[in-house]
């Protein structure tokens, strides 16, 4: 039998393992609780805005965009797309020699009509090559986008190095964001999509959480190499004088494009838009890096020394980075205000895609080895530049019409179609038409230097088909008139 005191301890024993399972339920019990009761603290602070996070009883702020300048009724302007509907002939040799006899326009054109299939509904010198001004960007435009991923993002980042003696370094490295702006992100603009400020608060905050309050400040401008600007825009390795408001060197980063505004060149309110030719910065790298060390400081992080060039370690993850509008909208935004340093920059990143030399000559000919490889007809084209900016380049207006004539279909490389202006709408050609009944109809990139004015693009047309053409004006007798001339013939396009 068992004894008395054993039976005893046994039932004390088992009473004290029922006490302290009752603890453990009742402590788990508790801090259940409590960490419910926390996070709902924290969901109130978080609410209230007392403490960080993404919950708000804030009311979220609606974009504001400004009322057009002028509006247009809709209307039926064109049926579905019949992409075999055959052009008169006759109607647009009419129109063609309508021009060629405008005042203004001189001996130096050429100029092409193609429908929808490419069978060539009227021309004049269409095999010459003349000086093409910006519609060249429509070459540089279709290669990029056909060759690089456009849905991709272009991202300035930031790298930590700790020294073994204590000094903590900061690498500021670009990528190819030349549309940066000194603020916050913006996402409801391709100008300033991604914001230094941005960029700067979210390093000291990466910075603080290892306890780290002083830094040094270096910068990475080396993604296009040494060579940065076209030859026939170059003297003594800077941007000749005479154009230093329509160029400035391809950078890794930059603010709004280098663009110096001033009292007699204000910024204009919405920073997509375009205003006028304020002076471009001539080394906006260093730029970036001087207002990114400003921006650290007023953030509350020290910069000690000098800011310097240098190269970003390989292979580590950055601190902190902000990412660029899409290259579609970049593209966009490239070909609507006729960027020359953007239209530039993506040849060189069509070079660096392609593994070509990293150059300006390596992006022209990344560009034209692109076209002849979708096929495209080359045949007298010289490329000073991918933009058009500088003397020098050629080609035929049977090379732009084949460019257009790839805009109409859905094959690779639509980013350079959907970026083009808009007659009555967005872009340059804006304003270049003379029939209200055309706006939105005419899809084009304009062209103009001092002895060049011309035009290329597609058009929807009312009776429903559509068409691709070109018009290259050198030498005009009257630069105005000539220009003119243009924007009635492109109008009357819309009617064949």
């Amino acid at each position: 039998m068992v004894s008395t005191a054993v039976s005893r301890r046994q039932r004390r024993e088992a009473q004290r393992r029922t006490q302290r399972s009752h603890r453990r339920t009742l402590t788990v019990i508790i801090s259940a609780l409590t960490t419910i009761a926390l996070f709902a603290g924290y969901c109130a602070a978080d609410i209230t805005d007392v403490a960080p996070g993404l919950l708000t009883l804030k009311p979220v702020a609606a974009p504001v965009f400004a009322d057009p300048a002028t509006a247009k009724s809709g209307g039926t302007v064109a049926g579905t797309l019949n992409a075999n509907k055959a052009i008169d002939s006759t109607a647009a040799s009419a129109l063609v020699n309508e021009l060629l006899s405008a005042q203004g326009v001189g001996n130096d054109t050429s100029v092409i009509i193609e429908d929808a299939q490419g069978t060539v509904a009227a021309e004049h010198e269409s095999n010459t090559p003349r000086e093409p001004a910006s519609t060249l960007k429509t070459l540089t435009a279709l290669a990029a986008s056909s060759t690089l991923n456009m849905a991709s993002t272009l991202d300035t980042q930031v790298f930590l190095t700790q020294s073994d003696d204590g000094t903590n370094t900061l690498t500021l490295k670009g990528n190819g964001d030349m549309l940066l702006s000194a603020g916050d992100s913006d996402a409801n603009h391709t100008n300033g999509r991604a914001g230094l400020n941005t960029l700067a608060k979210a390093t000291v905050a990466a910075l603080a959480q290892r306890g780290i309050t002083s830094v040094n400040l270096e910068y990475d401008d080396t993604l296009f190499g040494d060579s940065r600007i076209p030859a026939g825009l170059s003297e003594g390795g800077a941007v000749l004088s005479d154009y230093t408001v329509y160029f400035t060197p391809v950078s890794s980063m930059a603010i709004d494009g280098g663009r110096q505004y001033t009292a007699d060149t204000p910024a204009p309110a919405d920073p997509d838009d375009s205003a006028g030719y304020p002076e471009l910065s001539q080394h906006a790298a260093s730029d970036v890096a001087a207002k990114f060390a400003e921006l650290l400081q007023s953030n509350g992080m020290a910069v000690t020394g000098d800011v310097t060039a240098n190269t970003a370690p390989s292979g580590e993850t950055p601190l902190a980075s902000v990412s660029s509008a899409t290259l579609s909208e970049i593209m966009a935004y490239t070909l609507r205000h006729s960027d020359n340093t953007l239209a530039e920059e993506f040849g060189r990143l069509t070079a660096l895609a392609k593994s070509a030399t990293n150059s300006p000559e390596g992006g022209t000919e990344a560009v034209k080895s692109t076209l002849n490889d979708l096929g495209l007809d080359t045949s007298g084209l010289t490329m000073a530049d991918c933009s058009g900016l500088s003397p020098g380049s050629r080609l035929t207006v049977r090379t732009l019409a084949a460019v257009q004539q790839r805009n109409l279909t859905t094959e690779s490389g639509a980013a350079g179609a959907e970026g083009l202006s808009i007659a009555g709408l967005v872009g340059t050609a804006q304003d270049r038409y003379t029939d209200d009944a055309v706006a939105g109809l005419l899809r084009v990139k304009t062209g103009s230097l001092g002895t060049v004015t011309s035009m290329a693009g597609n058009v929807s047309r009312t009776n429903g088909g559509a068409l691709s053409f070109a018009v290259v004006v050198n030498n005009p007798e009257d630069y105005a008139a000539a220009r003119s001339a243009i924007d009635s013939f492109i109008t009357k396009l819309a009617g064949l």
